[in-house]
């Protein structure tokens, strides 16, 4: 189902079953899976690979660069970037053009959420089942099944496969309401965990 306000260019490819609502825009070679759903003013650049059973909220910007895996919720007003070094004009003062920059590439793992508002910047992996905050800043890859919150985003934690936070062991992470175990060698040993004072603000998506 394609909206008749949304702009989907022919040569980008969509799954069966997709659904892109008012006033979205797929761009040129853009791949889009199956089941998905694309919300209002969602924009997604050309090239971007989107895999199936992703929900893209209301505004979320998509930039050339992005691959988007099976099961990945992007809540509203997310951005993925894909330039560190932004400029509009060559040091001449020439008006950059195609080949003046080179688009820097985000990936988001399996099952991972990002949180509205949340600005992914480039050359970061969100990993399986990792959970963005509301509004953080990702400079850094974010671990499997780990919690990113703030500005700049930090380590705050691991979560279950339903996103509960888990619980900190002597030897292992799990959760209290479903009783899944983070495996050992998931959990990184150079990141410190937020207080859990921390963990709580902004998790919301």
């Amino acid at each position: 189902m394609i909206h008749p306000t949304a702009d989907v260019s022919p040569e980008a490819v969509i799954g069966e079953r997709t659904r892109i609502w008012h006033r979205a825009q797929i761009r040129e070679n853009a791949r889009i899976g199956s089941e998905c759903i694309i919300g209002k003013d969602v924009y997604v650049d050309r090239e971007v690979v989107i895999g199936s059973r992703v929900k893209i909220q209301n505004g979320a910007l998509v930039y050339r660069g992005a691959t988007i895996e099976d099961g990945v919720f992007i809540g509203p007003q997310v951005i993925v970037a894909n330039d560190h070094m932004p400029r509009a004009i060559t040091p001449e003062g020439r008006l950059k053009g195609e080949g003046d920059w080179t688009a820097g590439r985000v990936q988001v793992c399996y099952g991972a959420s990002l949180g509205a508002g949340a600005i992914i910047l480039p050359g970061v992996t969100i990993g399986r089942f990792a959970l963005v905050g509301a509004g953080a800043v990702v400079t850094r890859s974010v671990p499997p099944h780990g919690i990113a919150l703030g500005n700049p985003a930090r380590h705050a934690g691991y979560v279950c496969p339903t996103g509960h936070v888990l619980e900190a062991g002597d030897r292992r992470h799990f959760c209290a309401a479903c009783r899944w175990e983070l495996p050992t060698e998931t959990v990184s040993p150079a990141v410190e965990t937020s207080p859990r004072g921390d963990e709580d603000r902004g998790r919301s998506s």
